[in-house]
């Protein structure tokens, strides 16, 4: 049986973690894990996840199974820190997941059970999980032109155009905020727009939140998913803890699936818990049990908050610096997206051949598209980063 395996594609962000670990130069700067790091290279852990888990604990006395949806507590706080109260609980089915990875991996399960035949419309470029879970369940996939590589702004006039044939019962897969990986993200307006143009179509929006507070703050984030919550009588919504509450190792993610009536919701439900059941069983619940402790204790919450929004300005910061430092050493403006962009990943829009000059001859790692983390920055790699882009010629 082994002997008919076939090796599967290296993952290049794996790849890329392992040639930097090897890499003797001192000088070397780690711009392509997407993983939040603070000024000295360390990823906390945040207060208030010290502070519950403690908590936890103390006073936890048990170890048994919870649902195959999860914690029901764990889903009510994610649904209120998403929508906002904007959609009936009534309407919302929702299940704990194995991080937002998992949260992804059932929403398309569950299309593909609810709807075979459905395509799938993902941006050009995406977070390279998204293609890949769909390409393995054999479902249909169409790109949408999103990034603009002059601009390094969106290309909302190919995106209209490229969505323009969608049709009745397809899932227009689009990110809440933070678009990773360029940074890039529509405009409330433009939003307005997009969710006009599904609407019409009959299409299904499928929203990916992972970073929301990373940008413009926990409300603003989540602006743009509510906005579409509130348009549509079916939304698919997949949201992390990994990022804003940083237990990544804990996979701690939530999946959402309104429907448009409590009806379809219950519905909802005990399909989308028959796909947990196939896939693992009870998800994980350390890390839900975890934000549901510090997202329903008001001074845990506030200190979450706090933290939460200094590592967010920590990163409008570094954003700063380095188009002020770039526009400094080029003497002009064309690297101020930089700034514009939101949450950890700017994409600069250079080749995979300048990406490999800066690793080679300056020990910066970045993804080959040119994706780099802000959060892998410090204001004392910032001048050097900066230094390298010019000496390469982006």
């Amino acid at each position: 049986m082994f002997e008919n395996l076939q090796a599967p594609a290296a993952d290049k962000i794996l790849a890329l973690m392992q040639m930097f670990r090897d890499d003797p130069r001192d000088t070397k700067i780690d711009l392509g894990v997407g993983v939040y790091k603070d000024a000295t290279g360390n990823t906390p852990v945040m207060r208030a996840v010290k502070a519950a888990e403690q908590q936890l604990v103390d006073e936890q006395m048990t170890k048994a199974y919870t649902g195959l949806a999860g914690d029901p507590a764990f889903a009510d706080a994610m649904i209120d820190l998403v929508l906002g109260g904007i959609v009936a609980r009534d309407r919302i089915a929702a299940v704990a997941t194995p991080g937002g990875t998992g949260a992804i991996r059932q929403a398309l399960e569950f299309i593909n059970r609810a709807s075979p035949d459905a395509t799938v419309w993902i941006s050009n470029p995406t977070w390279p999980n998204h293609p890949s879970i769909i390409k393995y369940l054999g479902m249909k996939m169409f790109e949408y032109r999103y990034f603009d590589e002059d601009t390094r702004g969106v290309d909302f006039d190919g995106m209209m155009a490229d969505l323009a044939p969608i049709a009745t019962g397809d899932v227009v897969l689009l990110h809440g905020c933070c678009h990773n990986p360029t940074g890039a993200n529509l405009t409330l307006d433009q939003w307005g727009k997009v969710i006009a143009l599904v609407k019409d179509r009959g299409a299904v929006p499928m929203i990916d939140i992972a970073y929301q507070g990373f940008g413009d703050g926990l409300a603003d984030d989540a602006a743009a998913t509510r906005m579409v919550a509130e348009s549509f009588d079916e939304v698919l919504i997949a949201a992390s803890c990994s990022k804003n509450f940083g237990v990544y190792r804990e996979r701690t993610g939530i999946l959402m699936a309104i429907g448009r009536n409590p009806q379809e919701a219950k519905l909802a439900q005990g399909n989308l818990a028959f796909l947990n059941r196939q896939n693992y069983s009870f998800p994980p619940d350390h890390g839900a049990r975890v934000v549901t402790t510090i997202l329903n204790d008001p001074k845990l919450r506030a200190d979450w908050e706090a933290e939460l929004e200094a590592t967010r300005l920590g990163m409008l910061e570094l954003r700063q610096q380095l188009a002020d430092e770039l526009k400094r050493l080029t003497n002009s403006d064309r690297f101020a997206f930089i700034a514009q962009h939101r949450g950890m990943f700017s994409r600069l829009g250079t080749t995979p051949e300048k990406v490999e000059q800066l690793r080679v001859e300056h020990g910066i790692y970045m993804v080959s598209d040119s994706r780099l983390n802000i959060a892998g920055l410090n204001a004392q790699t910032v001048p050097i980063l900066a230094r390298a882009i010019v000496a390469v010629g982006i």
